[in-house]
């Protein structure tokens, strides 16, 4: 008399339990991406020669707390932010959402913090009255292999309690090297780029003061970079393409 055999179970690793590892996967992705860190391109020249087109950075969700629209796809949840245990510092990179439309990702030097006031006179830029201190770089800064840029000057710029930094000038009679007096208002900051002369910021009516709830987090490190005008995708062109003394720098 044959034994009665019960169904053998179902062997793991079959269709089912792949898209619970994928599921899985992905939220564990969104959760880092939407609290911890999150991949930011540089699209443009505003932030030369501390960041260049084609670098890619990891920005820091968690520094300056979290805000509905910095946070959770502009969704308005909430106002201000919640789990601030660090307030953003004068000389922080800075991504927040551009405020014409709270949705564009934006990215530059915090200079103006909440009751600063903040001009350009003569191409030198004001904190609160006292003029920031700038020292003339004897070329302006190459990346390695390519030849020094022409048409303009870096400088060691000095903030008042913050970090130093390099900026870029055309020259010093450029349109908003001549502003009127700005005195930030509460809640919000003051943003430029260190590309002086190619960047909308806070000094044009396009950007503006950047209210808190705008701010996405802080520029940590640059994890990959290419140039040569090299799409991410084109992996072909990397060994050429990628600026390898670029990557895993951390942003200053």
């Amino acid at each position: 008399m044959a034994e009665n055999s019960s169904p053998s179970p179902q062997s793991e690793g079959g269709l089912g339990e792949s898209l619970r590892t994928i599921i899985f996967a992905v939220l564990i992705a969104l959760v880092i991406r939407t609290f911890a860190f999150e991949p930011f391109n540089i699209p443009s020249s505003s932030m030369v020669p501390t960041l260049l087109v084609g670098d890619f950075l990891f920005v820091s969700k968690y520094a300056y707390g979290y805000s509905g629209r910095g946070t959770f796809w502009g969704l308005p949840l909430f106002q201000g932010r919640v789990f601030e245990e660090n307030q953003p510092q004068r000389g922080d990179i800075v991504v927040f959402k551009w405020p014409k439309d709270n949705s564009t990702d934006y990215i530059k030097r915090l200079i103006g913090l909440p009751g600063d006031t903040v001009q350009m006179k003569d191409a030198i830029l004001y904190i609160n009255g006292e003029p920031v201190e700038r020292a003339r770089l004897a070329a302006p800064i190459a990346e390695s292999g390519e030849q020094e840029p022409a048409g303009v000057t870096d400088y060691t710029e000095n903030l008042p309690d913050g970090p130093s930094h390099i900026i870029r000038k055309k020259g010093d009679n450029e349109p908003l090297d001549n502003t009127s007096l700005f005195t930030v208002p509460s809640h919000h900051y003051f943003m430029m780029g260190d590309n002086r002369d190619n960047s909308q910021d806070s000094r044009t009516e396009n950007v503006g003061y950047v209210a808190e709830e705008n701010l996405v987090g802080k520029a940590q490190l640059i994890f990959f970079s290419l140039g040569d005008d090299t799409r991410f995708w084109e992996i072909w062109k990397w060994p050429w393409a990628v600026r390898w003394d670029r990557l895993f720098v951390r942003i200053k």
